[in-house]
């Protein structure tokens, strides 16, 4: 029963943790990357479609991204869902693909993006804390109930927390490689 508690509070930490890479992703750092155009929606023969299923992206170089959508009447509703992002990117098209130039960042920006990527990681941190609280809130339901005694309730509530702890600190892990990242000019 513990040991179930305990995969299940692992297994949700994971995707907590995983959470937090995708939303790092798509934060973007000076380096072109495909992965900052996930989330953006084109419509597609009615159908809100990602743009990762209707063209390739591709990186041209370390500033730039090319999408070479599948079908060419498409470009002006990419280019149309771009703008309507809130990524801060204008799109080029030349009539056969849609380049993305990415500016330089300024250093207001990095900071401005650390201060997002903090915020995501606050929120990771927080949704790890609920997962602890809700397989101790388990642990507790089972003493109360006398399956497990009372000494095996405090070792499983002392792996918990370690569990807890090593989760946190990969999620600090990764919130300082995406500030670097950010800082790196």
């Amino acid at each position: 029963m513990i040991e179930d508690i305990l995969e299940d509070a692992e297994s949700r930490m994971g995707k907590s943790i995983d959470s937090l890479q995708t939303a790092f992703a798509k934060i973007r750092t000076g380096r072109a990357s495909p992965d900052i155009l996930d989330g953006i929606l084109v419509p597609y023969y009615g159908t809100d479609t990602p743009l990762n299923q209707i063209a390739t992206v591709t990186v041209e170089d370390a500033r730039s991204l090319v999408i070479s959508p599948w079908e060419k009447a498409l470009i002006p509703d990419i280019e149309k869902a771009i703008l309507r992002s809130d990524i801060g990117i204008t799109p080029a098209s030349t009539g056969d693909i849609v380049r993305i130039p990415l500016p330089a960042l300024t250093e207001e920006n990095r900071q401005n993006l650390t201060k997002v990527a903090r915020a995501e990681a606050e929120n990771g941190r927080v949704a790890i804390r609920n997962i602890r609280r809700d397989a101790l809130g388990h642990v507790k339901d089972l003493e109360k109930d006398h399956d497990i005694s009372e000494d095996d309730a405090h070792k499983a509530a002392e792996r918990i927390q370690k569990l807890t702890d090593r989760k946190i600190a990969d999620m600090d892990h990764a919130l300082s490689e995406k500030e670097s990242d950010l800082m790196q000019i």
